[in-house]
């Protein structure tokens, strides 16, 4: 084709003319050879002209003016020279002035999408656009003065902005439709600030109207409210005068009810930050605010940035004499138990000036401070006192009862200043210290305490024990376990979902798998994601395997960690994934030999739990059918059995002949492995508790030979430790279940190491701890670590509560651990401390300072550790409430100290509560 050779030329105006020779169809029939010409240029060294005479050939067979028009927005960026016109001269001017249409319409200054429009404009005589695009790249050209080529139309004379705007004969039209909607062209997302700085120009020199172009813009804001910072760059650089700000007044007014919806609406910090901005540049007098408090009212309930907004503006209403008094309170009750002390602490301050500035408010506002007594925070409540105590002077009377109501919340650390500052009416008009006993209220008849006879020493409110669920039987039919690999597929952390489905695919693979086939295709369809650990969502292989597809690369690097594993424990896998990648592939196996039924480890409890009189009856099952029992699926299944002393079940196993059934016997006889100690070498055991040496204490990892041997994927999870490095993954629910009765060995294992898997440690807690096995060191070692880390605490704080419940909550091992961690460096005794909390206020008060006792005396050395008041604060709450007494000296040295830090208060607190 001439018109590609002359392309490869780089003959630029043989192109224009090989076009002008072409009709519209010979045209459009090159467009595809040429765009396969632009990929082969594209790829090799090419030269200029090669490129210009490409870009003409393909810009010519353009053959409609919306094609074209669509072409050249697309490949803007050529220059617009003489061959451009010699180009557009080949189409007929009323073709021509339809593309000056087309363009003007998404007009830019990019490229030469401007320059083509302008000069079709002025060549075809056509009508100017007048899209706030064109008008915005009309604006950007005439500010950079670019020159036009030689026979390109356009452009215009003068050496700076203003000057080429005053010699343009677009300006009469264009300047007009620019102050018109001047928002258009400034809070476009695609524009910056030239545009207003041009408007701004022009108005400071008189070629626009000042006060035109604000209203305007306000305008637009107002209909098409622009994103925060382009706001404020353009109220900035607009920089109003006074007379202007209140002229624009009920445009901003509309703009701050806009944003006041928005903020309302809430989000993270930096979805609200553009907001909050715009509001401070638009703003707003008090008077405005004041006709909106309500609005910002209800801004207080918002997140912590929002609400510290409104907060701010709140208070400079109230100081300027704007805000109703009633406001005021409704404030108080929206902050004043919020969990942010920066906020309440504010709040107090405001109330605090109030007071001071006009004391016939002074006993509003201590009635408004005194909901602080509600606070979880005894800090909070004693700052909230302490201004009570400042200002009750100024305060009527009247207002006693409500304080003495309100004082009824206090932590009992401060009743006894309460009752000494508020007092309470005696019999005979005499003023009487309000009681600890009587802070709750007085006797209506006669004003005298209350009786409190028989009252029940305190006692820990601990959650019900929770019992294991019973694992359903065998799954019914193929389309059933179709339904529960899909399950497991989806969510990978139900245990028995996972264990019903593994056997459900080899019984219903032994019976019929065709037809397990076929129920199991939909299944096939959604893939599990991908982990580097082996996990119970890769039960879709076995799925694959019975269906006879292909299998996927992670199934075919199962069985070869599986085989590797025959000799040596995995080091790219958890132990708990290695061992539950061998029964993955020992299942795809069975299913493929077709020779063992069902399985054997198969849970009874959710627990992962295994009855005795179960694994008896299956062995004897399998012994019937002369079928040996995989390897893998006897080892789990023997370290999930429960131990019996059921003499009966005894009997039925050392009666069964096979090799399995006689190790189930000496299993069962012999009571299964010995639990191990992971109590590390040197511990202190010392009673009363003294301070755990400083270190980082290890669990000990004992192991235990099995005779005979276990298969090595199984003798690992409880045998000689031999040190993992492949921890990529957080710890699941399966790895509990596959040693529910050697919680202590589990835990003790890999999961120490600064790795992966402890981001699964907290919610898997829970598991841990209803699990079964004695729970020493590594158990409440990891306790200490989630109540330190302070993520998933609700997970965390059910654990400990859980075990306590069970009677294995060992509270001087977890007080110790606790101190240990946080004199190694782990500085988060505020996140312990708040993690303690919580389970404090389930109403386990006393069990919380079972190892607050312990874990105080080190913690409160020469120098305290960080965030050793938030735990005074704790301690003081909890021994009030469970009436713990008995001196602790170091507690007693920090409250004996000078100074006025909160640890020092903290410390005089406790030490006067425990006498």
């Amino acid at each position: 084709m001439k018109l590609v050779e002359l392309v490869e030329a780089g003959d630029v105006a043989g192109v224009v003319r090989e076009l002008g020779v072409l009709t519209p169809d010979q045209r459009a029939a090159c467009a595809a050879e040429l765009t396969t010409l632009f990929e082969v240029i594209a790829r090799r060294e090419n030269t200029e002209e090669e490129r210009i005479a490409l870009c003409a050939a393909r810009l010519g067979c353009q053959v409609t003016p919306e094609a074209m028009a669509v072409w050249i927005r697309s490949h803007a960026y050529f220059t617009m020279d003489a061959w451009t016109v010699d180009l557009l001269n080949l189409y007929p001017v009323a073709w021509r002035a339809e593309l000056a249409a087309h363009l003007g319409e998404r007009a830019t200054n990019a490229g030469a999408v401007f320059a083509v429009t302008e000069h079709l404009v002025r060549d075809t005589g056509c009508p100017l656009p007048a899209s706030h695009e064109f008008v915005l790249a009309w604006l950007y050209d005439r500010a950079d003065g670019w020159e036009r080529r030689p026979r390109v139309l356009g452009g215009a004379p003068g050496a700076d902005f203003l000057e080429r705007l005053r010699a343009d004969d677009f300006t009469p039209k264009l300047l007009p439709l620019a102050v018109a909607r001047p928002g258009r062209l400034v809070f476009a997302w695609h524009t910056s600030e030239r545009p207003l700085e041009a408007l701004i120009g022009l108005a400071a020199q008189g070629v626009v109207d000042r006060g035109e172009l604000i209203h305007n813009i306000f305008a637009d804001m107002v209909g098409d409210p622009p994103h925060g910072k382009q706001a404020v760059v353009a109220l900035e650089a607009l920089a109003l005068t006074p007379a202007e700000h209140a002229g624009v007044a009920r445009e901003r007014a509309a703009m701050v009810d806009h944003l006041l919806g928005r903020l309302l609406e809430d989000g993270t910090r930096m979805e609200i930050a553009p907001f909050m901005i715009f509001l401070g540049a638009l703003a707003p007098t008090p008077a405005e605010k004041a006709l909106v408090a309500r609005d910002y009212l209800a801004l207080l309930d918002r997140s912590l940035p929002v609400a510290t907004y409104a907060q701010e503006v709140l208070t400079e209403l109230d100081e300027a004499g704007l805000l109703e008094p009633e406001l005021l309170t409704e404030a108080c009750e929206r902050v004043l138990l919020r969990p942010e002390k920066k906020l309440v602490r504010a709040q107090l301050g405001w109330l605090g000036r109030v007071a001071r500035r006009d004391p016939a408010r002074a006993g509003r506002a201590m009635v408004d401070a005194a909901m602080t007594f509600g606070h979880r925070e005894m800090t909070l409540q004693e700052q909230a006192l302490k201004l009570v105590a400042k200002h009750l002077k100024a305060a009527d009377d009247s207002v006693l009862p409500e304080l003495r109501a309100a004082a009824g919340q206090l932590s009992p650390g401060l009743s006894a200043r309460a009752a000494e500052l508020l007092g309470t009416a005696g019999p005979l008009g005499t003023v009487e210290p309000l009681g600890a006993a009587n802070l709750f209220g007085t006797s209506e008849d006669t004003g005298t305490e209350q009786p409190h006879a028989d009252v029940q020493p305190y006692a820990d409110v601990l959650p019900a024990v929770p019992e294991p669920r019973p694992v359903p039987g065998p799954i019914a039919t193929a389309a059933e376990v179709a339904q529960e690999v899909a399950a497991v597929v989806a969510n990978d952390q139900d245990v028995v979902a996972f264990e019903r489905a593994l056997d459900g695919l080899v019984r219903h693979a032994h019976l019929d798998r065709t037809a397990l086939a076929e129920a199991l295709k939909p299944v096939m369809r959604r893939e599990p994601k991908n982990t580097v650990d082996w996990v119970q969502s890769d039960l879709y292989d076995v799925a694959r395997a019975v269906r006879g597809d292909e299998p996927r690369g992670r199934a075919v690097l199962m069985h070869r960690a599986v085989h590797i594993n025959l000799t040596t424990p995995s080091r790219s896998c958890s132990l708990a994934g290695s061992m539950l990648a061998s029964r993955l592939a020992e299942a795809m196996d069975v299913i493929e030999s077709g020779t063992q039924p069902f399985l054997l480890a198969v849970p009874t409890l959710s627990t992962g739990a295994l009855d005795a009189a179960v694994l008896v009856e299956r062995i004897s099952a399998l012994d019937e059918l002369g079928v040996t029992p995989a390897p893998v699926d006897l080892a789990q299944a023997l370290l999930r059995v429960t131990p019996t002393p059921d003499q009966q079940v005894l009997n039925a196993a050392e009666k069964l002949a096979s090799d399995a059934g006689q190790r189930l016997a000496r299993w069962l006889r012999e009571g299964g492995p010995a639990h191990q100690d992971s109590e590390p070498k040197g511990w202190p055991h010392c009673k009363p508790p003294k301070p755990a040496s400083q270190g980082w204490w290890t669990p000990a990892r004992p192991g235990v030979v099995m005779d005979p041997p276990l298969p090595q994927v199984a003798a690992a999870l409880i045998g000689p430790y031999v040190g993992n490095s492949g921890l990529a993954n957080p710890m699941a629910p399966f790895w509990v279940a596959q040693l529910p009765h050697h919680r202590e060995e589990l835990i003790a294992r890999d999961y120490f190491e600064p790795r992966m898997s402890q981001r699964g440690w907290p919610r898997n807690l829970p598991f841990v701890v209803e699990s079964g096995g004695p729970a020493g060191y590594s158990v409440h070692l990891a306790l200490a670590f989630g109540l330190i880390w302070q993520t998933e605490t609700d997970a965390v704080v059910d654990a400990v509560l859980v075990l306590a419940a069970r009677k294995q909550l060992d509270t001087d091992l977890l007080g110790r651990q606790l101190e240990a961690l946080l004199n190694h460096g782990w500085a988060y005794a505020d996140k312990a401390s708040g993690s303690l909390r919580t389970a404090a206020e389930t109403g386990a008060y006393a069990t919380v300072w079972s190892v607050l006792r312990v874990a105080l005396p080190g913690l409160l050395g020469e120098t305290p550790v960080r965030g050793a008041a938030a735990m005074l604060d704790l301690a003081v709450e909890c021994a009030s409430r469970c009436g713990a007494k008995g001196e602790i000296p170091e507690v007693t040295a920090v409250a004996d100290r000078k100074g006025s830090s909160q640890t020092v208060k903290n410390a005089r607190l406790l030490r006067d509560a425990l006498r």
